[in-house]
């Protein structure tokens, strides 16, 4: 299970909008699911936004639909997640995942399976001011 690096976090006002990579280049096992994750000070790891088989599904936790969009470019090895019309509740660091096991569409759109992840990235830190 190699390295995920996120980057693309910064300060923003609300209703502004950010764009997050996840660069997974690094990571050679195989999986069928891979996600965002927040968390801040106050609050849990919390799901965000995941895609199965590379765009076949996409969820969101309900805090975020209509306002942030997951994809992923097989490509360039790479997994975005863009989000607009954020709101100082947005605020946390976000960490990008692969599920280190092939789960169907019900269990990747859950989410758990983040507590199999064992190694994780350094995150990206996303403020939203009001």
């Amino acid at each position: 299970q190699g390295l995920l690096v996120e980057s693309g976090g910064g300060s923003v006002q609300s209703g502004g909008s950010l764009r997050l990579s996840c660069d997974t280049s690094a990571y050679t096992a195989d999986s069928n699911c891979m996600g965002w994750f927040r968390q801040n000070t106050r609050k849990e790891r919390e799901g965000v936004a995941v895609v199965y088989r590379g765009g076949e599904g996409t969820y969101y936790a309900d805090s975020v639909k209509g306002r942030f969009t997951i994809s992923r470019d097989n490509a360039k090895n790479t997994m975005y997640l863009q989000m607009n019309n954020l709101s100082p509740e947005d605020t946390a660091m976000y960490y990008c995942a692969v599920s280190p096991n092939f789960l169907g569409p019900l269990g990747c759109r859950d989410m758990d399976w983040a507590r199999d992840v064992h190694i994780w990235g350094r995150g990206t830190q996303v403020t939203v001011s009001s």
